[in-house]
C-alpha cells in the first residue's frame, strides 16, 4: 500500500508522490519564543515527529525544516516587560523549549532556523511582490500584500474573496487598501528596542509574520516543495498568506502537501495561552513521566481534536504498562534488540509479519496512529501468549516507529513504586553478576534503571554503595 495524506488544500486523501523520486521535503511551522511551551505546542511537535519518523522509516531521504519564530510582537512586549534583550529572552525560550521537547523524545529537525537570520531573503521576496505589482508602499512606511491581486487567494481556506471580506470587522486603517491586505514589512516604531530593526530600502523596520516563513521555506527547501505542515489554527490567515506570498513572488506552487494537526481541547475549547486555558509541559511532568504524555498525544489520531486531562493521561500510562508487561515477559531475549533509529530501513522490520503489515498499513493511510496502537495491542496479547521473543523484539521495534516502549520494561513497570533496600541490592548483584559476565550493556542498563528511580550508584574498590539522587 502506498502512503497517502489528507492534503487540506485538496481536501482529500491523496497518493503521496514526491517532487523528487525517494526524497521528500517538509516544513513545518515552529514556535513563538517568547514563553515555556504548553501542550499544545507539545501536539503539533508530536504529531509531525511521528510524521517525519514514518517518512524516514518508509526509506525515503527527508529534509525536515521546523523554524523558531524570534521576532514579533509578544516576543518584543516580554523582553521589555522583562528589561532583558530580545536575544536573550529569545535564545532562553529556544534552550527551555528544547528541554521539554528533548524530554518527550520529540527528534529534532535536520534545520531549526530562526526568523531573524533571514531578513534579507524576506526583503528580497517583498521586492519581488512589489515589482511583480502584489504589493505596496503605505504613508506610513509599512509595506502591504494587496490580497486581491492575487487570484489564487483562499485557495487554502476553501473561501472566496468575497467570503472573507464579508467576515472582516476591520477597518481600512494605516494605509490598506483592503482590510484583507496584510504586512509584508512593518515600519520601526520608536518606542521598539533598536534591535527589533533592521534597514532596508523601505526604511528601517521589520518583518511581518507571515514573509518569515516564505522566506525560510524556499531558502532551506526551494521555491516548491513536498509538505508544509502547522496547527490547524495556522490554516488560515498564516499559511494562506504564505502561499499567496511565495506563490505571487514565484508563480509556482509552494507546497504539493498541506498537513494540519489538530487541537487539544480543555472543556471542549481550544488550549492556548491567549485564552489563559493552559498547561506548561513542564507543568505536567511533574505529575506524569514523559513517555505517558508522548503515548497520550500519539495514540490519538494528527488531525483530531484531543481532550486534556488528568484522567486521560492516568488510561495513557496504564495502556502503556499493558504493552510493557509484554515486554517484560521476554526482556531476558529481546531486552538487548538495538531499537530503530529515525532513518532506520523499513528492511529492520519484518513488515511481512501480520502484526508489521497492520501496522504499516495503518501508517500509510494518513498516519492513522489509532489502528497502528490498537496493532501494538494485538500484538502484546500475543506475545502474552506465546512469550515469543520475536515478537517482543517486533513490538518494541514497531512501537519505536512513534517513539514508545523504547526503555527498560521493569523501569518503567516500577517507577512510581519506591524501591525498598533489599531490591536495590538484589539490582546492584545484578548488575555486578552482568559486569563480570561481561555483559556490560545489561550492566549499564541496570545503572539507568536505577537512575530513572532516582537511586546513585557509586563504584568503589570496596563495592559498590547507592544513594538517594537530589
Amino acid at each position: 500500500m502506498a502512503l497517502k495524506i489528507y492534503n487540506t488544500l485538496s481536501r482529500s486523501v491523496e497518493t503521496f508522490v514526491p517532487l523528487e523520486a525517494g526524497r521528500a521535503r517538509m516544513y513545518v511551522c515552529g514556535i513563538t519564543v517568547y514563553d515555556l511551551c504548553h501542550i499544545g505546542h507539545a501536539r503539533s511537535a508530536m504529531a509531525f515527529d511521528v510524521i517525519q519518523r514514518w517518512l524516514r522509516a518508509s526509506g525515503y531521504a527527508l529534509t525536515y525544516v521546523k523554524n523558531i519564530t524570534d521576532i514579533d510582537d509578544k516576543i518584543i512586549a516580554r523582553a521589555v516587560k522583562n528589561g532583558e534583550t530580545i536575544g536573550a529572552l529569545t535564545s532562553r525560550m529556544i534552550a527551555e523549549m528544547y528541554v521539554d521537547f528533548d524530554a518527550l523524545g520529540v527528534q529534532r529537525p535536520d534545520h531549526d532556523p530562526r526568523a531573524t537570520d533571514y531578513v534579507p531573503q524576506m526583503l528580497s521576496i517583498v521586492e519581488q511582490l512589489e515589482e511583480n505589482g502584489l504589493a505596496y508602499r503605505t504613508p506610513s512606511g509599512d509595506v502591504n500584500y494587496a490580497v486581491r491581486k492575487f487570484s489564487g487567494y483562499g485557495k487554502l481556506s476553501g473561501k472566496s474573496l468575497d467570503e472573507l471580506h464579508a467576515g472582516e470587522r476591520v477597518a481600512v486603517l494605516d494605509g490598506k487598501e483592503d482590510p484583507l491586505d496584510f504586512v509584508l514589512w512593518k515600519s520601526a516604531k520608536t518606542e521598539e528596542p533598536p534591535e527589533a530593526k533592521w534597514e532596508s530600502s523601505y526604511g528601517a523596520g521589520r518583518p511581518g509574520w507571515h514573509i518569515e516563513c516564505s522566506a525560510m521555506s524556499c531558502a532551506l527547501l526551494g521555491e516548491s516543495f513536498d509538505i508544509h505542515g502547522g496547527g490547524a489554527d495556522l490554516q488560515f490567515p498564516h499559511h494562506e498568506n504564505e502561499i499567496a506570498q511565495s506563490e505571487g513572488a514565484y508563480q509556482k506552487p509552494m507546497a504539493k502537501y498541506w498537513i494540519h494537526n489538530g487541537f487539544v481541547n480543555i472543556d471542549n475549547e481550544k488550549m492556548s495561552k491567549s485564552l489563559g486555558n493552559f498547561f506548561t509541559i513542564r507543568d505536567v511532568l511533574k505529575k506524569f513521566d514523559a513517555e505517558t504524555i508522548r503515548f497520550f498525544l500519539v495514540r490519538g489520531h494528527y488531525r483530531s481534536g484531543l481532550n486534556y486531562s488528568d484522567v486521560h493521561l492516568d488510561d495513557a500510562r496504564n495502556s502503556l504498562k499493558r504493552l510493557y508487561t509484554a515486554l517484560d515477559l521476554a526482556a531476558p531475549h529481546a531486552a538487548s534488540v538495538a531499537s530503530p533509529h529515525a532513518d532506520s530501513a523499513p528492511a529492520l522490520i519484518d513488515f511481512g509479519n501480520e502484526y508489521a503489515a497492520r501496522f504499516k498499513a495503518a501508517m500509510d493511510n494518513d498516519f492513522a496512529t489509532p489502528e497502528a496502537v490498537a496493532v501494538l495491542f494485538d500484538l502484546a496479547a500475543e506475545v502474552n501468549r506465546t512469550k515469543s521473543p520475536e515478537l517482543a523484539t517486533l513490538l518494541k521495534q514497531l512501537g519505536g516507529l512513534l517513539g514508545i516502549l523504547q526503555g527498560s520494561p521493569q523501569a518503567f513497570l516500577q517507577s512510581g513504586a519506591a524501591l525498598d533496600d533489599a531490591a536495590i541490592q538484589t539490582k546492584i548483584a545484578e548488575r555486578a553478576a552482568a559486569k563480570a559476565a561481561k555483559n556490560f550493556a545489561l550492566a549499564d542498563q541496570i545503572r539507568k534503571d536505577l537512575a530513572a528511580q532516582g537511586i546513585e550508584l557509586k563504584d568503589s574498590p570496596q563495592g559498590t554503595t547507592w544513594s538517594s539522587a537530589s
